[in-house]
């Protein structure tokens, strides 16, 4: 029987999905609805309607449309804005978490007209998830849009405050996740992330890796917590383009929206060895822009790079110096968006700049593309140090940018130098594609997921 076969419409299972507001977080758990979407699953995806409205100016208001058993739907987020494009703060967005969303969201799920058969919520919204779910009885599954060894870092930062460990006393973790660096016992993001990461002690937990890339924290895990399935929906692009010839075209999410996008840069070259730098980074000051655009000019390879139009931090209509633009002129393009994960995949990149958020970071793993990593927040730390020692794929690049600094990284990871990470690298890829095809353990954690739905929905 074909694997991607319906199930009957009477008996079909209804997900709810609901992530935590960030562009990031919406679009790894946009993937995993759109893939069990079309395993046959009932979707019903719930945003915020801030997040929603960023969504429809991006992409359109008829995004949306294409299939009565996909739909979107909105809670407010009880955030004051004076306009739809206000950046609300993150202690808003975590007291919003918190404290207003359980309410609205169990309003919405009593007026649905199927039944939930249950809940895959983001793990990080799980403070008023978990809660709705008791309430109404409806199993559900903690999402986390990390790799395992994200989740393992930020698992274990319970165990540091149990030891005294943290908040940190004069001591520095490089490697754990940065909302253990902290001085402050009662610092909010060190609680909020601590209490979401605990709740995946109660329920059933999906994390966002693929099993070759992390096997033995994939074990540990799995005896650590009651119950937990690995699936990358990045690597779910291989999932996804094996049956795009087939009913996956007719109903099309746009994966690459642009709304809350970071700054994106990607160099391209026409041949292997002209291959140069695809990037990511969170934004930053003017003078630092300025030091990566020599840094790539320098560097003697072709480029494209491009830059939001509020990348620069407090100054919306920051330029680059007219010689600085002149040279880009020669060896490279700008532009004001791509689609990174399409950009990744093309053969002529052949390497990434990113600040190693786990979606960026999987889907250049995926593509085959070495890395030089800035990180800055959150799990980036922890997985810039796997991709630079663990998975050898990677360098590391200091935090103050110099021009001089990135030219050198480039060109070893470039040039002869890096011959071994590109090597990896496409091992990498290979890895990924083999979990991903017919009986590999993604493809297989996603059969499983779907039976594990469809018999709650019979229960």
């Amino acid at each position: 029987m074909d694997t991607l076969a319906t199930i009957e419409f009477e008996m079909k299972p209804h997900v709810i999905f609901i992530p935590y507001p960030a562009q990031s977080h919406v679009k790894a758990m946009l993937k995993l609805a759109k893939l069990l979407h079309h395993k046959g699953l009932q979707i019903t995806f719930v945003n915020t309607e801030h997040i929603h409205k960023l969504l429809l100016d991006s992409a359109g208001p008829h995004f949306v449309n294409g299939s009565s058993d996909f739909r979107f739907e909105t809670i407010p987020d009880g955030i004051p804005r004076s306009s739809d494009q206000d950046d609300e703060g993150l202690e808003l967005i975590l007291h919003s978490v918190e404290t207003k969303l359980l309410a609205p969201f169990l309003e919405l799920l009593a007026k649905l007209s199927t039944p939930p058969t249950c809940i895959i919520s983001d793990g990080f919204v799980s403070a008023f998830t978990v809660d709705a779910a008791e309430k109404l009885g409806i199993p559900i599954m903690l999402c986390w849009t990390f790799s395992a060894c994200g989740f393992m870092g930020l698992y274990q930062v319970q165990s540091l405050i149990d030891k005294g460990l943290s908040p940190l006393q004069g001591i520095r973790l490089r490697d754990l996740p940065t909302n253990a660096w902290t001085t402050d016992p009662n610092d909010e993001l060190l609680r909020f992330t601590t209490r979401g990461t605990q709740n995946s002690a109660k329920v059933s937990n999906i994390i966002h890796t693929f099993d070759a890339l992390e096997a033995s924290i994939v074990d540990a895990l799995s005896s650590m917590l009651p119950a937990m399935c690995t699936q990358s929906v990045q690597c779910s692009y291989f999932l996804i383009r094996h049956h795009e010839k087939n009913q996956m075209q007719k109903f099309r999410i746009p994966m690459d929206t642009t709304y809350g996008e970071k700054n994106q840069s990607v160099s391209s070259g026409s041949n292997p060895r002209n291959q140069t730098l695809s990037f990511i980074l969170v934004a930053m000051s003017l003078s630092e822009l300025i030091e990566i655009g020599w840094g790539l000019v320098s560097s003697g390879h072709y480029f494209l790079w491009v830059i939001r139009s509020n990348l620069v931090v407090g100054d919306q209509s920051a330029v680059l110096p007219p010689e600085l633009e002149e040279q880009i002129k020669k060896r490279g393009f700008t532009a004001r968006w791509c689609s990174q994960e399409k950009v990744l995949n093309h053969s002529s990149i052949g390497g990434f700049l990113t600040h190693c958020g786990w979606g960026s970071t999987i889907e250049s793993l995926s593509a085959g593309v070495p890395m030089i990593c800035r990180p800055f927040l959150w799990d980036q730390p922890t997985n810039c140090r796997y991709i630079c020692n663990e998975w050898e794929v990677g360098l590391e690049m200091g935090k103050e940018v110099k021009r001089d600094d990135l030219k050198k990284l480039v060109q070893e990871l470039m040039g002869e130098g890096g011959q071994r990470m590109r090597n990896k690298a496409k091992e990498w890829k290979e890895k990924a594609e083999m979990a991903t095809a017919p009986n590999g353990s993604s493809f297989l954690n996603v059969e499983n997921l779907v039976k594990k739905i469809t018999m709650l929905s019979r229960k």
